[in-house]
């Protein structure tokens, strides 16, 4: 319980904190020294992230399935427990175990230490040959895992489903509620697949209004077809007399002929299915705002953002002419009171404004000398020229 809860949390902030330190080393490598990098907010920027954070989701998607595989198989089975294939028989089951308890038995520990654990490994082996040798409890064991051992007034498979179906109820009525109450809050506004559809379709001629889809979209999200089906695989898996053909067919041929995988139990396959959903509702909860398309401001708010911006630039001059006058006046403190200090000074600025401001400018200069090339047309030889 403690992992799934530390992986669920590790969704809240690693992908985005492994996102930064990826995209700060792959600038490192790919961007030569001196080189301006990508700044926060530009395009490139944005793209680059977008890509490399796409990348970490998917990995760590996987990586939390593979870790959910892995806590399975530590805790193993009653067959892994015997060393035996999942169809063998009552008769083989009584002989692996005879075998195991002459080996194991705990009078053939020599020191208290190894007794007590020979006394807990002898336990195990006895309650999994128990279990498996009863038709009824190796149904319930086989769809419910070993929980079913601490029930109570249940002896029949029926009695087992119901306790079952029971125990698993809440769990689908919390998690939809749950969905439902963030949906009102507008906190699960991705994957609208109804209301992308219409968008896409504004711009045809409507034979039909989508907008009356838009309005119903909140409750027909793919979230709930996905957890519907979960639980009509959970309700066939728990309720038939075999296994789930996606088991024999598929998942357990594959480990078998494949892979050193052991063979997958039906209670073992929900485990990690309820786990797979619920990390990819998180997954593509945090991918569907990066493939979300960048909403931009229409014509009919265009005029009024502008406005709003030229009210801004306005009071920010605005400002700047109160601030630069204030200095303006600080400046001349030290000349108040004095005509010829403040005229010489006026004089001064005047100067410094003509010979470094307007005569520097490259088309002053030009209209000048074209203008004095002409004031010179047939001077005398050896005229001094006049400085400009």
């Amino acid at each position: 319980m403690s992992n799934s809860i530390l992986s669920y949390v590790g969704w809240t902030f690693l992908p985005n904190l492994v996102t930064g330190w990826i995209q700060s080393i792959y600038y490192s490598i790919t961007i030569r020294a001196g080189d301006p990098k990508p700044q926060p907010g530009t395009p490139r920027y944005i793209k680059h992230r977008q890509r490399i954070h796409i990348a970490v989701i998917v990995i760590y998607l996987l990586y939390t399935i593979y870790e959910a595989d892995y806590w399975v198989r530590q805790e193993g089975s009653f067959y892994q427990d015997l060393d035996l294939p999942v169809d063998v028989d009552e008769k083989k089951i009584k002989a692996r175990f005879r075998r195991l308890a002459a080996i194991y038995h705990p009078d053939k520990a020599v020191n208290p230490e190894e007794h007590a654990n020979a006394e807990v490994y002898f336990v195990k082996l006895k309650s999994a040959q128990d279990t498996l040798t009863d038709a009824t409890k190796r149904f319930a064991y086989e769809r419910f895992g070993p929980d079913v051992l601490k029930w109570q007034h249940v002896s029949s498979i029926r009695d087992y489903i119901l306790v079952g179906l029971q125990s698993v109820a809440p769990m689908y009525g919390g998690s939809i509620a749950f969905m439902i109450l963030l949906s009102l809050f507008g906190y699960l506004q991705w994957g609208r697949y109804v209301g992308s559809l219409a968008n896409a379709l504004s711009d045809l001629p409507p034979k039909v209004d989508l907008r009356s889809f838009q309005t119903a979209n909140t409750f027909t999200q793919w979230r709930y077809l996905i957890f519907a089906c979960l639980a009509l695989v959970e309700y066939h898996t728990l309720t038939r007399p075999y296994w789930s053909p996606i088991l024999t067919k598929v998942l357990n041929p594959f480990f078998k002929n494949f892979t050193s995988h052991p063979p997958i139990l039906p209670f073992q396959f929900l485990a990690l299915a309820h786990k797979a959903t619920f990390t990819f509702f998180i997954a593509l909860g945090q991918l569907s705002p990066l493939f979300a398309p960048q909403e931009r401001p229409t014509s009919a708010s265009g005029p009024a953002f502008d406005e709003q911006q030229l009210q801004r630039l306005e009071q920010l001059a605005q400002s700047t002419e109160v601030e630069t006058q204030r200095l303006l006046a600080l400046e001349m403190a030290p000349l108040v009171g004095d005509g010829v200090g403040q005229n010489d000074m006026k004089g001064r600025v005047k100067e410094w404004l003509v010979q470094n401001t307007i005569r520097a400018d490259p088309e002053v200069r030009d209209a000048m000398g074209r203008a004095m090339a002409k004031r010179r047309v047939g001077a005398p030889a050896g005229a001094r020229p006049i400085a400009i």
